[in-house]
């Protein structure tokens, strides 16, 4: 399924992708430790405060490369699919499609390394080949994918709201200054768009992070968002729903700059 010359192709949005992935994983870790472990059922604390913040590390490294890639690779030949003219009023309806048609297939490669991860995370005694092997012995593959649902119904209302803000954004800029974006005003877009969309879904990103972190056979184990964000809302209020929120924008409003700026970056050095 190559696409024509003028259009991007698979191996520039896998490389750009991948590129920009691995850099936001790596760089940012600590602070999705903390944001973690501050969702965590058993308290900041208990789940280990600030203590061995990279606990988890090797899950989101192996993970990071190929789940960014997938999650491009749709977004772009979705894009190209449904491709509109610039002045259509149905571009964000496009993007929207685009950004959710990427999540779906990204988490099918994201969602084990984020158990895995998580797992670590909030255990950082235990080793990540050790978590990983114990979920296979306990809960077969099937472990791997508990929250897959959460992240999907998580990831969706996220990337409606992040890539349209991020591809208005960067039009709007365009357009006042009578030239493309640069890489760095792209990074830019991607900070605020990201910041904000990582407020508003932070709810749902408790609710993932509290049915990844279930014990086995519990009743939020079984991957229902709305029982376990109920559950939240019982016991820790509107507090509780937004746990982590401060670590969580952070990140991503860092994470929009530099995954979508050396996005951006490594395409422009691949045409």
């Amino acid at each position: 399924m190559a696409l024509p010359a003028d259009q991007p192709g698979f191996g520039a949005s896998l490389l750009a992708g991948g590129v920009a992935g691995v850099s936001v994983d790596l760089i940012l870790f600590p602070l999705d430790t903390i944001k973690t472990r501050l969702q965590s059922p058993q308290g900041f604390t208990k789940a280990g405060g600030f203590r061995g913040i990279y606990a988890g590390v090797p899950s989101a490294a192996i993970g990071s490369f190929p789940n960014a890639a997938a999650f491009f690779i749709t977004y772009e030949y979705t894009k190209f699919l449904l491709r509109t003219d610039s002045s259509s009023y149905l571009v964000p309806v496009t993007h929207m499609l685009a950004a959710s048609a990427g999540e779906v297939v990204a988490c099918l490669i994201r969602v084990p390394s984020e158990v895995v991860k998580q797992r670590a995370q909030v255990s950082a005694a235990s080793g990540t080949f050790h978590i990983f092997s114990n979920i296979l012995y306990q809960e077969g593959i099937q472990g791997l994918y508990r929250g897959y649902k959460s992240t999907v119904l998580r990831e969706i209302p996220f990337s409606l709201v992040q890539f349209p803000l991020w591809e208005a954004l960067k039009a709007l800029w365009s357009r006042k200054q009578d030239h493309v974006v640069d890489s760095w005003q792209s990074a830019v877009c991607g900070a605020f768009a990201g910041g904000f969309a990582a407020a508003v879904t932070t709810p749902l990103d408790v609710a993932k992070t509290r049915i990844m972190l279930a014990k086995v056979g519990s009743h939020t184990a079984s991957g229902n968002v709305l029982s376990a964000l109920l559950e939240v809302w019982k016991t820790q209020g509107i507090s509780g729903l937004f746990a982590g929120v401060i670590p969580r924008m952070a990140a991503i409003s860092l994470g929009g700059f530099i995954f979508l700026g050396a996005y951006d970056q490594t395409r422009s050095l691949l045409f």
